[in-house]
Parts: structure tokens; C-alpha cells; sequence
């Protein structure tokens, strides 16, 4: 009878633990067995034909819900990263700590619903420390970089508040002894703290000439509601000069601005917020097992409605203009990083200002919350452009994420570095597809070359490699990759249960997933149990095993949201899905409404209608919302809106003011005047379905 060695890993189906008096302790059978650090290196167990792989129990005494330690695979798997990158290469957490004005590590922010913001839970984080074996050496290394936390120099007059939010606010005075504000991070507590943080140290009184928003992201506008308002902002039918001279604020965004932020924070808002869960493990307890930083931050605020207010300004071309005395000149990049965004090249500080389009990370193609792919090659040339524009008289590169990069040399590395990935990525896609190669495929081989994969400020903290390969794919060739069997898949849970079907029993699958899982083939085991989950999903093993096999992914991750999605996949699995409140015209929600234009809203209306309860139910209704007047007809359960037009057929004409009407959103016509029948205002608005935030994603 042959017999075939298998080393032990540390936990070969379930739990391991390390004692520390006793060393490591394995569970079998429910009974405890010990062994010494020194003893594990050479412990063997034999298999045979009459004694498969043996199985380790969990301990019985542990909390099923808690997270586990890393097995030996991954602590070994982690340990590699010392070898693959230079760690004796510092220049990144230099970069992030030059420029200290004031540290605030301790800095927790609340309001009434609760916490805002937290960085004092970071300072469990030691610089002389090795990373754990349940953190991605890599990752480490980036969490310490991006936990400096305070006010920060970027040249004489250019100042950065970071680490109070996952974006950076970024502070320019102007010629004339005013200032502009760049990007003004996502809530209005933590644009408020930053905004004291600088206050207390720069300007105890700033004159705000503008705020810019670099791109359409919420994290760069959302807590605008702190600075600007209705009161003091600039009247956007003046010049941008004679805006200026008013003293009221002007706001400065790149063309598109309004209806990018619409289409992605408001269409989507419901699946985008509760995907952005997984991205940013915004329900993840932070620490060595939990949440880590994420390339561009440490997370993003929370407890904090949006706030929007529309451009007075927009930027339609690349251009050079003053602003107060200041000479400005913007880039529009648009589909790069964002829809709609700007690089901005400030010449009397010699600083150029990048957005997001480089951040010292790769970047996603594709954000793991849902978004439409973005341009590699527009992303590459714009980044090229600037290069070629800017470098030479260039002496600092900032950006709304992380730290700024300092020295013509290296400005120009910088640049021509980022861009080049984005390039690799985009080319080599296309170059292997056309050989036949699945997305699937191309990014299971495909590795960045060796000169680029060792650079710090393009690691894969953010985007990976592999989920922007696909993304390319997916710009260019769509989801089918040719294969007909793959025209019309079975949903996932009747593909679970033929799986299983034809694998035989749910117990067999789990025997031999153990077995899988005890060998560290921790990606087959989670797709697996996966099938096991959505045919069953009370299968309390199965949930476990998936878990555990996710949890090892994610301490084994360098990209933040991979170890984010798949920690909250496994906590998910072992505490079931949050319950599922309602999701509808919420204040933030609220709030871009009423900065949106009139047909964004009844976009919206059309969105949110389920046209199957609705089918035979068409009405016509003109509204007039101060000047502007559309016709509003759903038909067939489709709703479609006419700009500039009433019609004299119309079933009813409402009247209003744009307020009136955006509280429509929330089941309260009663601001609108309407003529003629008035339930047909109600049905238009009445079958506005609220999504759910918490829907079912790891389970069926």
C-alpha cells in the first residue's frame, strides 16, 4: 500500500491557533493537540488508501463569527513578499511624512448619527514592525504610508490636509492673499475638521476665492456643503472674473461634472453603496485580521449625507487662466480616472496637480463597486500630455490621493511609470485576445515586467492587474467571450444545485474540499463551497469552509479591496447578510437633486419605475418648474420625457419649483400645483420603487 507525505499546515480544515506559552495546538476528533514552534517544521501525517487525509476539528470552544489565523500557506505566502520588493526602499513613507506642519494620529470625528471618522484605531501600526502573517507584506507597507495624518507643506504656499478622509483637501493661495480649495473630501464634518486643521495653523481667517473639484467622484465633493452655500456662492451667469471680483465663491469642475455625478451617485446609488461595502469593508473592524489601507486612503467617511452644489465654472477646453492674481492652467482628462476630470498646472508654484489620474497606486480600469470600464490608453496619452506639457518646469507633483513626489527627475519617472502600466495593460490585452485568450486567461498569465512590478507607487494596492485586464476585455469585446454555452447560463442557484447534483452529496464535496483547503488551494475551495452556499445556503459547513477559505485570500491580498471583499465575503458568510433596509431619496440622495438639472430627475423617475407594474397604466403630465417646462408620458411602462414641449392632450399640468418637485422623490407632491387630474401626478411618482441597500451577495 503506498503511502504519500502531506506537511501540515497549520489548520487543515477549520481552526488553528497559536498559544503563546504553549506553541501551536491543533484540534482532532475534539481533542487538543500541542505541539512547539520547532516541532511543526517536521510534523508529517501519512495517508493511504484505508486513511485519507485526516481531518482537524475546529475548536469547539471558538467563536464561530470571529476570524481566524493565518495557516502556514499563508504565512509562508506572505513571508515571499520580502523577497520579490525592495523594503529597504523607504522613499514612499518619506514622501508621505515630508512636509509635516501638525500629526493628528488621534483623530476621531462624530456628529449625531454617530462616527464620522477614525484614524487613533490605525495606531496599533509600528513602523519597525514586520508585517503579521494575516497581512500582505506590501499592503503593510502602503497602511503605514497612508496613516500620516495631519497638515502637510507641499511647497510654499500649497498646503494638503490628509488622512481625514480618503481623499486629500488641498489649500493654494492665491497672488492676491486669498485661497483656493482642491477637492473637499466626502462629508461636511471631515471637510470641516480639515478646514479648522488648516485655519489653526496657516489662515485663521481665509478669504475663499474658489473651490475646485477636480472629477466626479463623491469623495472630492461631497462635504462642499461645509465651505459653500447658497448664500455665499458665486453667480454662475457672471464671468468667471467678475465671479471673483464679487468675493463669493466660485466653483470650478470640469465640463460634465453634474451629469456624471447624477449618473453614478444617484442611478446606481442603492447597488453601487452596498457593493462600495465589499470595495471598502466599510463594516470591517480595523486591524491586523480586519480592514487595512486601500492605495488611496484608509476608507471613506461614513454617517455623513452628500452635499452638492452645481459649477458656477465649468472648464470645456484646456486652458490658461488667473484666478485672483494666481496663473491657472487645466487639462480635461475625461474618461481617464473619472468621467469627467482635470489635471491642473499651477506656474508660479511650479506644481502640477494630476487629480486622480496618478495616485500612487495602480488605479482600477474597473472599480470593484460597479462603474463604467475606463479608457487605459486616454488614461496613458492624458498622463503622457502632461508629461510632455509640464515635466520640465515641474518641481512638485500632488495629487487628491496620498503624498506628493518632489525633483524634475522624478516627476518625470513618476509620470512616464503610471502611464506606462496603463499602456502594458491596455496592449497586452488586445495583443492576446486576438490570439483567442479569455479575459480569464490573459489575466492568469499576464505579469506586469519586472521594471514596473517593482515600483512602489504602481503596486497593486487599488486596481490589480487582473480585474483591469478584464476590464479591458470588457471595454473592447464585451461580457461574451464566444463560447455559445456561456449565451444563456443557468442562474447561480439552479447551477449550484446541478453541481451538486452531479458531484454527488454536499458531505462529499466538503470531505474533499477540507482536503483542498488543507493543501492551501484556498481560491478552488472558496468557489467550491460557493456552489454548496447558493444551493443551500443553511449549510452551516459549507458557509465555514467558504469563510475560512476566503479569509486566507484576503490576509494573502496586496490589493486593500481584494482583502476588503474578501473579508466581508467571509464575515457575511459566518453572520449572515445585514438586514435589508429600504434605500430611497435619502438627504444625500436629496441633496444632488436639487443641484441636478430637471431631466436628471425624472431620469431618475424612469429608473426607479417598475414598468411591469405599470404596463397598462400610461399617463401624460406637463410639469413647468420656474422656467423650464417638459412633458412627462409613460407609456407601456416606459417613462419618457420630453424637454422645452407641454401638450394640450396631457392628463395633468403641474406647476413648482424645483424643490417641490424633488420632494416628489420622497412621495410628497403636495408643493406642486397641479390642473386637471391629479392622481395621474400620483401614479407618475407612486411606482417609484425604493432599492435595497443590503441585498444578498455572497449568498443567493
Amino acid at each position: 500500500m503506498n503511502k504519500q507525505l502531506f506537511l501540515l499546515v497549520l489548520c487543515l480544515c477549520g481552526m488553528a491557533h497559536q498559544a503563546s506559552a504553549q506553541g501551536y495546538y491543533l484540534y482532532k476528533n475534539g481533542q487538543r493537540q500541542t505541539y512547539r514552534a520547532n516541532e511543526m517544521d517536521s510534523l508529517v501525517f501519512y495517508q493511504t488508501e484505508d486513511n485519507p487525509l485526516p481531518i482537524v476539528d475546529e475548536d469547539p470552544e471558538a467563536d464561530p463569527l470571529a476570524a481566524k489565523s493565518a495557516t502556514l500557506t499563508t504565512a509562508n505566502k506572505n513571508r515571499e513578499w520580502y523577497e520579490r520588493l525592495d523594503f529597504d526602499d523607504l522613499s514612499e513613507l518619506e514622501n508621505a511624512k515630508r512636509g509635516l506642519i501638525e500629526a493628528t494620529p488621534d483623530l476621531v470625528i462624530t456628529n449625531a448619527a454617530g462616527e464620522v471618522w477614525n484614524m487613533a484605531e490605525f495606531k496599533f501600526m509600528k513602523e519597525d514592525d514586520e508585517a503579521p502573517s494575516t497581512v500582505n507584506p506590501s499592503l503593510w507597507r502602503n497602511t503605514l504610508c497612508n496613516i500620516q495624518c495631519g497638515l502637510y507643506e507641499v511647497c510654499e504656499g500649497i498646503y494638503q490636509v490628509r488622512g481625514y478622509d480618503m481623499a486629500n483637501m488641498t489649500f493654494i493661495r492665491t497672488k492676491s492673499g486669498g485661497w483656493l480649495i482642491f477637492d473637499v473630501l466626502m462629508g461636511t464634518e471631515v471637510a470641516q475638521a480639515a478646514l479648522d486643521l488648516f485655519k489653526r495653523n496657516i489662515d485663521a481667517s481665509p478669504r475663499i476665492v474658489a473651490v475646485l473639484i477636480s472629477h466626479s467622484h463623491a469623495d472630492h465633493y461631497g462635504g462642499v456643503g461645509a465651505i459653500v452655500n447658497t448664500g455665499n456662492m458665486a453667480d454662475a451667469s457672471l464671468s468667471l472674473t467678475d465671479q471673483i471680483a464679487s468675493g463669493k465663491i466660485a466653483v470650478i469642475t470640469p465640463e460634465g461634472f453634474m451629469k456624471h455625478v447624477i449618473a453614478e451617485n444617484a442611478y446606481c446609488s442603492a447597488a453601487m453603496s452596498r457593493r462600495a461595502s465589499y470595495q471598502y469593508g466599510t463594516r470591517l473592524p480595523k486591524g491586523v485580521t480586519g480592514r487595512m489601507a486601500m492605495g488611496i486612503g484608509m476608507g471613506q467617511s461614513t454617517n455623513s449625507p452628500l452635499t452638492l452644489m452645481p459649477p458656477t465654472f465649468e472648464v470645456k477646453n484646456d486652458t490658461t487662466i488667473v484666478i485672483d492674481g494666481l496663473t491657472v492652467t487645466f487639462q480635461l482628462t475625461p474618461g481617464t480616472e473619472a468621467p469627467a476630470e482635470m489635471n491642473t498646472y499651477f506656474e508660479d508654484y511650479r506644481a502640477l496637480w494630476m487629480a486622480e489620474n496618478c495616485t500612487g497606486t495602480l488605479h482600477n480600469l474597473y472599480t470593484l463597486r460597479g462603474a463604467a470600464v475606463r479608457d487605459a490608453e486616454g488614461w496613458c496619452n492624458y498622463i503622457l500630455a502632461a508629461e510632455q506639457k509640464f515635466a520640465d518646469k515641474t518641481d512638485v507633483i500632488f495629487q487628491s490621493h496620498n503624498w506628493p513626489h518632489w525633483g524634475t527627475d522624478v516627476i518625470r519617472d513618476y509620470l512616464v511609470n503610471t502611464a506606462s502600466v496603463y499602456k502594458f495593460i491596455h496592449d497586452q490585452t488586445l495583443h492576446y485576445l486576438n490570439l483567442g485568450y479569455t479575459s480569464t486567461e490573459i489575466a492568469d498569465f499576464l505579469q506586469l515586467p519586472e521594471r514596473l512590478d517593482r515600483v512602489w507607487y504602481t503596486r497593486q494596492y487599488y486596481g490589480t492587474l487582473s480585474h483591469n485586464i478584464k476590464a479591458v476585455y470588457q471595454r473592447y469585446m464585451g461580457w461574451y467571450d464566444a463560447n455559445p454555452v456561456n449565451l444563456n447560463l443557468l442562474t447561480p442557484e439552479r447551477t449550484a444545485q446541478k453541481i451538486v447534483e452531479y458531484m454527488g452529496s454536499p458531505e462529499r464535496i466538503l470531505r474533499m474540499a477540507r482536503e483542498d483547503y488543507a493543501r492551501g488551494e484556498y481560491q478552488w475551495v472558496a468557489q467550491v463551497t460557493k456552489e454548496l452556499v447558493y444551493a443551500d445556503p443553511a449549510n452551516i459547513d459549507a458557509r465555514r469552509l467558504c469563510a475560512d477559505a476566503l479569509e486566507q485570500l484576503g490576509y494573502q491580498s496586496e490589493s486593500g479591496t481584494w482583502r476588503n471583499a474578501y473579508l466581508t465575503g467571509a464575515m457575511e458568510l459566518r453572520a449572515g447578510t445585514p438586514s435589508a433596509p429600504v434605500y430611497g431619496s435619502g438627504e444625500g440622495i436629496t441633496n444632488m437633486f436639487r443641484a441636478s438639472t430637471i431631466d436628471m430627475i425624472f431620469e431618475y423617475v424612469a429608473i426607479a419605475t417598475d414598468s411591469r407594474e405599470v404596463a397598462d397604466k400610461d399617463v401624460a403630465v406637463n410639469f413647468v418648474i420656474g422656467n423650464e417646462k417638459c412633458c412627462v408620458v409613460r407609456r407601456a411602462g416606459v417613462v419618457l420625457t420630453y424637454m422645452g414641449e407641454t401638450r394640450a392632450n396631457a392628463d395633468a399640468t403641474a406647476r413648482g419649483t424645483k424643490a417641490a418637485l424633488v420632494a416628489c422623490l420622497n412621495g410628497n407632491c403636495e408643493g406642486l400645483a397641479v390642473t386637471g387630474n391629479s392622481e395621474a401626478v400620483k401614479s407618475l411618482f407612486g411606482n417609484i420603487k425604493k432599492p435595497l441597500l443590503n441585498f444578498n451577495i455572497i449568498e443567493p
